[in-house]
């Protein structure tokens, strides 16, 4: 799930464990053994233990079972029942290793092949913190390609669909290419020289936005450069009036998105932080293609860019004119009626949202089945499921702590509510510290596990106080202290961004459309936008899928990114109608913007919508979960929000809707 904040108390806790304990070193895998009998398991987990030491693995330090252990009942590694029992295989070096990983993955055959041999018709799985790294590089390994050519392909039957040009679909897959490699090259430099880190969520993120973004601006390039061409034969005068025609929308769209993103700068979660910085790289290297590259070619291929079409039938309106004069009709007739439609439909999808809570349990966001998942159901049954990541509650003093102190904070964590047991007892060398293993009785990475901590925290203080500890410092370490400091940080980041990403748009559109009104009422809809979206993603990926929550990052991406991307089709529209307002009334500028960008925008948006969809097809929660958000609120945005809602409330404004500019007598609604 990543660390939260350096100062956070998990944070402060590994620190101090460190310190007084040494390096604690890699994560550990945990060997689980069960059989049908406790001295088949037994017998099982003896050979498996030994297959693994005998093996001189080389990132295996040591391997601990209960057998090496002199306590009769295991030393906590074998269940009441004793069908169960864990071997604890100590590692050094890092996750991201090679080494570590081939260490890893050896493992898991010697444990299975150890007790398969054995002939006790026993299972066995690979799990703990080492396993479910090794599963989650397993998991994406591959996928940036799956994810790369299953979005080129969609993108070139939906282009092919819409303007049947090859050339076109030329041309839009030749400037997101560009695009890519330069944010790519640029990306490199930025990171080998420390500005930026770029994950491997990062990634596969840039290569939809860049797709969605680049075929979003190619085809508003291509519609207005179709409208040009039909009065100024010349493809060099037509691209000069259309590129004149769409700068200032897409300056407007590139600033949108840039500013949203960077907006995670004020972030304090640090994989938010550096989430955004090299996806501006890639919005900012999409643009100057938009600029420069995608004209130029429109430029040389003239009226063959849009063969076999004839260029001389496009009168200016789009193949959709009728449909969208329809919902112009509609929408100036009966603005009301849209308005009130439309909010009550973003309302009552809002309302998934009830009871939703994030999830932090990496394994069971594998859409796929993995041994870390069966090890880790194989340990919740025998052993209960806080086992597969024990807390720890350090105590720490300014004198050395007594063995009478100590015993007293382990005593009373024993029976703390919500805690299953506790095991191994230590003290540091200089005496001041105590670190007592806390084993809770609910999934250690779930909202239960993490609602606890507070009460521990205040447990293990009133014992030490009460011992004669003066001034104790009570830190919880592990992953349980992680995920719930990583939920508070994302909370505040949710807030905190999304304040700062709103005031920015808000901004930028003021700017656009010289107007301290619109941003206002325009902000109120990227809001509701998000909230029915986020609302109906809980709702298909929680009520109908199964899933244990949102994924914890899932909810600040989709807002990044939505109200950056989703506010682009209202920027089209509205600088349209802007512009259509310096000749015609304003009913009939705002009849001609929806009607003249109905089209355009639609297909941009179900290209867009279908490039985030893509990301469906990764078998990691958080990704599909995002790509099925995104698709449906770009839908939400492109259908509903941008022709009816907006329009609505500017029929509804009348004189007002773009105040301090006052539409004159003449241009009334």
């Amino acid at each position: 799930i990543g660390n939260p904040p350096a100062d956070s108390v998990s944070m402060r806790a590994a620190d101090l464990l460190a310190e007084q304990y040494g390096s604690p070193g890699a994560p550990p895998a945990i060997a689980v053994v069960q059989g049908d009998t406790p001295q088949g398991t037994a017998a099982a987990t003896q050979a498996t233990a030994r297959a693994v030491r005998e093996a001189d693995l080389p990132a295996v330090t040591s391997v601990l079972d209960a057998s090496s252990i002199p306590d009769p009942s295991g030393g906590g590694l074998i269940s009441d029942d004793g069908t169960t029992q864990m071997v604890v295989v100590s590692l050094t070096g890092s996750p991201g290793d090679e080494e570590f990983r081939d260490s890893v993955t050896e493992m898991r055959t010697l444990v299975a092949d150890a007790a398969e041999s054995m002939d006790e018709g026993v299972e066995t799985a690979v799990t703990g913190p080492a396993g479910i790294v090794v599963d989650a590089v397993k998991v994406f390994s591959g996928s940036d390609l799956v994810l790369l050519f299953g979005t080129i392909g969609l993108v070139v039957v939906l282009l092919f669909a819409i303007y049947r040009s090859p050339v076109l679909v030329a041309v839009a897959l030749l400037g997101v290419g560009v695009a890519m490699k330069l944010a790519e090259g640029a990306g490199a430099l930025l990171a080998d020289a420390g500005v930026i880190s770029i994950s491997g969520n990062t990634a596969s993120i840039m290569t939809v936005l860049l797709f969605g973004v680049g075929t979003d601006y190619a085809l508003i390039i291509f519609a207005r450069f179709k409208e040009a061409m039909a009065a100024h034969p010349d493809p060099r005068v037509a691209m000069w009036h259309a590129m004149r025609s769409v700068t200032g929308a897409l300056l407007a769209s590139v600033s949108s998105i840039v500013a949203a993103v960077l907006a995670l700068l004020a972030a304090v979660t640090p994989t938010l932080r550096d989430f955004g910085p090299y996806l501006a790289v890639g919005v900012a290297s999409m643009a100057a293609v938009a600029f420069t590259l995608t004209p130029a070619l429109l430029v040389l291929t003239g009226r063959f860019a849009f063969w076999p079409r004839p260029v001389a039938d496009a009168s200016g309106a789009t193949p959709d004119s009728k449909l969208w004069t329809r919902v112009a009709d509609v929408v100036t007739t009966y603005p009301r009626r849209v308005l009130l439609g439309g909010t009550a439909a973003l309302l009552v999808m809002s309302a998934g949202l009830i009871g939703v809570q994030q999830s932090f349990d990496m394994v069971s966001g594998f859409r796929i089945e993995t041994e870390s998942q069966t090890g880790q159901e194989m340990l919740a049954d025998g052993f209960g499921p806080g086992r597969i990541a024990p807390s720890q509650v350090l105590v720490h003093a300014d004198q050395a702590l007594t063995a009478r102190q100590v015993g007293a904070v382990a005593a009373a964590l024993a029976g703390a509510d919500g805690v299953a047991g506790t095991g191994p007892v230590t003290t540091s060398d200089d005496g001041r510290t105590a670190n007592v293993e806390v084993v809770l009785d609910a999934n250690p990475y779930g909202p239960e596990a993490m609602d606890l901590l507070p009460g521990l925290t205040d447990t293990a203080r009133d014992a030490a106080a009460a011992a004669g500890v003066s001034a104790p410092e009570v830190l919880i370490a592990g992953e349980t202290s992680i995920a719930a400091d990583t939920r508070a940080a994302l909370d505040r980041d949710l807030v905190v961004v999304g304040l700062l990403m709103l005031l920015a748009v808000a901004v930028i559109l003021g700017v656009v459309l010289r107007s301290l009104l619109a941003p206002l009422y325009l902000a109120v809809t990227l809001v509701l936008s998000y909230a029915a979206t986020m609302g109906a993603t809980a709702f298909f990926t929680l009520t109908l899928g199964g899933d244990l929550g949102i994924g914890n990052r899932v909810a600040v991406y989709v807002l990044v990114f939505l109200v950056a991307l989703g506010v682009d089709y209202t920027i089209f529209m509205m600088t349209r109608y802007r512009e259509e307002l310096a000749h015609s009334g304003s009913l009939q500028a705002l009849r001609t913007s929806i009607v003249r960008t109905g089209g355009v925008i639609s297909s941009a948006g179900v290209i867009l919508a279908g490039t985030f969809a893509v990301l469906m097809t990764q078998p990691i929660r958080e990704l599909y979960q995002f790509g099925l958000a995104m698709a449906i609120g770009i839908l939400l945005d492109t259908f509903v929000v941008r022709p009816l809602v907006v329009p609505a409330m500017i029929k509804l404004l009348g004189k007002h809707a773009l105040w301090p500019h006052r539409v004159g007598e003449s241009e009334t609604l």
